[in-house]
């Protein structure tokens, strides 16, 4: 899988990893998480290491942290998640109780998810980002009408990490976000690379175009990806799942060097329409 160094550090990610809204929302029991261990040995396989939370996301964290309960599968893991409640003290506790379901000492990187109260967690971030318990700062959104919010904040250069939604049918922060976190460099991590009005579904029955070979791509999923990637400042797609074959399938995208922006021009019709 290509990889994408992160603006702060030069420190090389992947460019595909996995989210883990509902699908990892499961029970910690041997059952429930055999499907999904799979889908991590897939996202490993591939050369994958991001694996993104969230308390938002139900049991998804305690489900990460049965996952990569070993030395070995934690080093293998960027791991990111989110704080996500109002409030000092209440930030401070859901963020410890994400360490706890997580079973680690350090999180890659914390995300303040969905610019809830974030001057008040920020300067927490801060601390604990000096004393080495969080790699990363970053910040999160998922709708284009918080843009001017998202904007603004990431204008305090205090965040490492942007995450927010970008595909063929959702495409406002290539206007906008995406120059803004190359200007301020920070990473960029991508949510919803399939869309939010069931894209992808709505494709699935139909042929793919006939350049789609020509960029290495082998399925629907491919080509949104291959789009998402084809943005410069994008770091790292998420698409979230608890299939290991479509983990497998999605991380296949990042192994072709995808194209241009400027290739999409005329070729955005064939998806969507």
């Amino acid at each position: 899988m290509q990889t994408r160094p992160i603006p702060a550090t030069g420190e090389p990610l992947p460019v595909i990893g996995c989210g883990t809204y509902v699908g990892f929302d499961v029970e910690a029991t041997p059952a429930a998480l055999a499907p999904l261990a799979g889908v991590l040995d897939a996202l490993w396989t591939a050369g994958g290491t991001v694996v993104d939370s969230s308390p938002m996301y139900g049991r998804a964290e305690a489900a990460v942290g049965a996952l990569i309960d070993t030395p070995a599968k934690r080093k293998r893991t960027f791991l990111a998640t989110k704080v996500w409640t109002t409030g000092r003290a209440a930030g401070v506790r859901q963020m410890e109780a994400s360490f706890a379901a997580l079973r680690t000492e350090v999180i890659d990187l914390m995300q303040i998810h969905n610019l809830v109260d974030w001057r008040t967690h920020l300067p927490v971030l801060r601390e604990w980002k000096a004393a080495g318990r969080i790699r990363y700062i970053g910040i999160t959104h998922y709708t284009a009408s918080a843009y001017r919010e998202l904007e603004a904040v990431m204008r305090t250069g205090d965040f490492d990490f942007v995450q927010v939604n970008y595909s063929a049918d959702e495409r406002d922060a290539a206007a906008r976000i995406l120059p803004l976190a190359a200007e301020r460099k920070m990473a960029v991590l991508v949510n919803r690379p399939f869309g939010g009005g069931g894209l992808l579904r709505s494709l699935v029955a139909k042929p793919l175009p006939a350049w789609a070979p020509d960029i290495g791509a082998a399925s629907w999923a491919d080509v949104l990806l291959q789009y998402v990637l084809s943005q410069p400042a994008v770091t790292c797609a998420i698409p979230g799942t608890g299939s290991a074959a479509h983990m497998a399938a999605n991380a296949r995208a990042g192994v072709p060097k995808p194209p241009p922006p400027a290739f999409w021009d005329t070729r955005l019709r064939d998806i969507v329409g």
